[in-house]
C-alpha cells in the first residue's frame, strides 16, 4: 500500500529529507524550516518482511517516479527502524567489540557493519546493524547524510520531554512487533522491543514487563503511539488490563499531520534527528 501527500513548492534548496527503512516499508518525508506544511510525504507498507536488497529497488523506484526526491537537500537523514540493537552504558562502551554486545541476543553475521548513536547527556549508547547497501545508496546520491536508529530518536524524544517522577510506559507500535520503554524519575528503567502476531501475544509481553519492574496496570500511565488507533484489537485488549490508557500528544511531535494522521503517528519520521 501506497499513501502520498505533496504540496506546491518553491525555494527548493533549504529542504530537508528524512527517510525511516524497516523490513515492513519504507516512509519518505520532504520538509521546510521556512514552510508551516510538510511538503511531500510518501509511505509503502509491505505485506510481507523482505531483505536489505529487495528494500533499496522498492527505494529506487520510489525515487525514480518522484522528482522531488532527486533535488538537493540541505539535511538527509535516514532512520533505520530495524529489531537488532542493543543499549548500552556509554561509561562502558567500547567501539572495537560493538558486536559483543549484540550477538547473545541476535543473530549477526561476521560482515556485518556495526554503528552505534550516542544519546548525549543520558549516558546511552545505541548499537545496531545499518543496511550497508542503502547507506552506499544514499551516500552516492546525496553526498553527506546522516544515520540513526530508530529507538534513538524515541529516547532522545521522549527523555527530554519526561521529567516525571511516578513510571510512566511508553508503547510504539509498528507493523508486528512493538517497542516498550518504561520511564521512572525521568530516567530509563527499560528498553525492548516484541514481536507478536496476535493481541495476546501483545498484552502478554506488556504485562510481563510490567510485573518485572514490579508496576501496577491499574495505576501505571501508558503512553501510545505509532501505528495503533482506539478501533485497533491491540487498543481493547490493552484497556482491558491497563486503566491508565493515553496516545502521544503534539507536544512531542511535529506540530502538523501528515495525510490527516493523529499526532501519535509517523512519530520517528516526524522527529528525525
Amino acid at each position: 500500500m501506497i499513501l502520498q501527500k505533496t504540496n506546491n513548492i518553491q525555494n527548493t534548496h533549504n529542504n530537508r529529507l528524512s527517510v525511516q527503512v524497516s523490513l515492513n516499508g519504507l516512509s519518505f518525508l520532504v520538509t521546510n524550516p521556512e514552510r508551516e506544511d510538510p511538503i511531500f510525504f510518501i509511505e509503502k507498507i509491505l505485506d510481507h518482511s523482505t531483505t536489505p536488497e529487495e528494500l533499496l529497488m522498492d527505494i529506487e523506484t520510489i525515487m525514480f517516479k518522484h522528482d522531488i526526491l532527486n533535488e538537493a537537500f540541505s539535511e538527509v537523514s535516514i532512520i533505520y527502524s530495524t529489531p537488532i540493537y542493543s543499549l548500552v552504558p556509554n561509561s562502558l562502551f567500547d567501539e572495537t567489540k560493538a558486536s559483543e554486545y549484540l550477538k547473545f541476543n541476535s543473530k549477526i553475521l561476521a560482515n556485518d557493519y556495526m554503528a552505534h548513536d550516542v544519546i548525549e547527556d543520558q549516558d546511552i549508547v545505541v548499537v545496531y546493524v545499518p543496511f550497508m547497501n542503502i547507506n552506499n545508496f544514499f551516500f552516492e546520491k546525496y553526498g553527506s547524510f546522516s544515520y540513526y536508529h530508530a529507538i534513538t530518536v524515541m529516547l532522545k524524544v521522549i527523555l527530554e520531554k519526561e521529567n516525571h517522577s511516578l513510571p510512566k510506559m511508553y508503547l510504539h507500535f509498528h507493523k508486528n512487533s512493538f517497542d516498550c520503554i518504561v520511564l521512572k524519575n525521568g530516567e530509563l528503567q527499560l528498553c525492548n522491543s516484541y514481536k507478536y502476531k496476535t493481541p495476546e501475544d501483545f498484552i502478554y509481553y506488556t504485562l510481563f514487563c510490567m510485573e518485572q519492574l514490579n508496576l501496577n496496570p491499574e495505576n501505571l500511565s501508558v503512553i501510545l503511539f505509532g501505528e495503533i488507533e482506539k478501533e485497533d484489537d491491540n487498543f481493547k485488549i490493552a484497556y482491558t488490563y491497563i486503566r491508565n490508557l493515553e496516545f502521544l500528544d503534539s507536544n512531542f511531535s511535529y506540530k502538523k499531520t501528515l495525510d490527516n494522521d493523529q499526532p501519535h503517528n509517523h512519530f520517528i519520521l516526524k522527529n528525525a534527528l
